[in-house]
């Protein structure tokens, strides 16, 4: 049975080198990435393995939209972490709120719409009761 859900799950990073731009500033891109890899320990970390998901249960997760907000750039060897939360759940739909902070410094925001979608048919799937239930106590937002 999977654990349930994390109410907001804290993922580090630290900002290397190939993570920046010219301008030495963490490359507009791969805020999107951090937030990638932050949602698949999220769901690892309710007891979910994404490979598990689709081989086992033909389901993959896609991300459908993204809103993001850049407020300050992170630089070379800054210690960061990615805050997860599900704000919505809809029948085949999550909202993951998530913020990169530097400390208590907000550098970057977003809301990403990700669909549960059967892999063979290619055609959006009813999110399993499972994990339903392991997100059932997710926040709102980051707190």
């Amino acid at each position: 049975m999977p654990t349930p859900a994390p109410s907001t799950h804290r993922f580090p990073v630290r900002v290397y080198y190939e993570d920046t731009d010219a301008a030495g500033v963490v490359y507009y891109a791969n805020y999107l990435k951090f937030c990638e890899r932050a949602r698949t320990e999220y769901l690892r970390a309710a007891g979910f393995e994404q490979t598990v998901l689709r081989t086992e249960r033909g389901l993959v997760f896609v991300v459908r939209a993204v809103n993001a907000e850049y407020f300050k750039g992170a630089e070379l060897d800054d210690a960061l972490v990615v805050e997860t939360g599900i704000s919505e759940m809809g029948r085949a739909k999550l909202v993951f709120s998530q913020r990169l902070m530097r400390g208590e410094q907000c550098l970057f925001e977003a809301d990403f719409v990700v669909v549960c979608v059967d892999w063979n048919k290619k055609k959006p799937a009813s999110i399993p009761a499972d994990l339903r239930a392991a997100f059932a106590a997710a926040p709102t937002q980051p707190a």
